[in-house]
């Protein structure tokens, strides 16, 4: 077996090398967590209370077989702040007053879309993803149906509850 030495230069580099790396590194893992918490705090997502109901209002004078689109407030949790947003919904109404109610959001990455009548489908104009009246995929990038809300009727008034994702369904 061969013994290789090790001069002192050689080893100097070496050290130095790892000195710099450590001196580059541990900064850049500052500002990654910094980015990471500041991206967080801007752009992280308010929950809803959980099991909450919002009063999405009379719906006595909604056709049928049509969709509409509702405007109503829910309570969003903040922290330890409760405060009222405005959110909407587009509701279907069945031929049995049956309510389906989805989330205005595409499932893509979240724009908000449109009925188009004259085609019968929900469309996003940012990507172009296109849904069919039950929520369905038409055309894509969106992946999976529309979100939607649970819903209750008393009498004719109409309450929403949490978003129902439509992962698998």
């Amino acid at each position: 077996m061969k013994e290789t030495k090790v001069t002192k230069e050689e080893e100097n580099e070496s050290r130095r090398a790892l000195i710099m790396g450590t001196l580059y590194g541990i900064p850049l893992l500052i500002s990654g967590t910094l980015a990471a918490s500041v991206g967080n705090y801007l752009f992280g997502r308010q929950a809803t209370q959980k099991g909450s109901w919002a009063d999405a209002g009379d719906i006595s004078d909604i056709q049928g077989g049509e969709p509409c689109q509702v405007r109503f407030e829910r309570a969003v949790v903040d922290g330890w702040k409760i405060q009222n947003e405005q959110s909407s919904a587009w509701i279907i109404l069945d031929e049995q007053r049956r309510v389906t109610a989805f989330s205005p959001s595409c499932t893509h990455l979240g724009c908000g879309y449109h009925w188009q009548a004259e085609k019968k489908l929900f469309t996003c104009p940012c990507h172009g993803s296109a849904f069919n009246i039950r929520g369905e995929v038409v055309a894509g990038p969106a992946s999976r149906p529309l979100d939607r809300y649970s819903t209750k009727l008393e009498n004719n008034r109409l309450w929403l509850g949490p978003l129902e994702n439509s992962e698998g369904a």
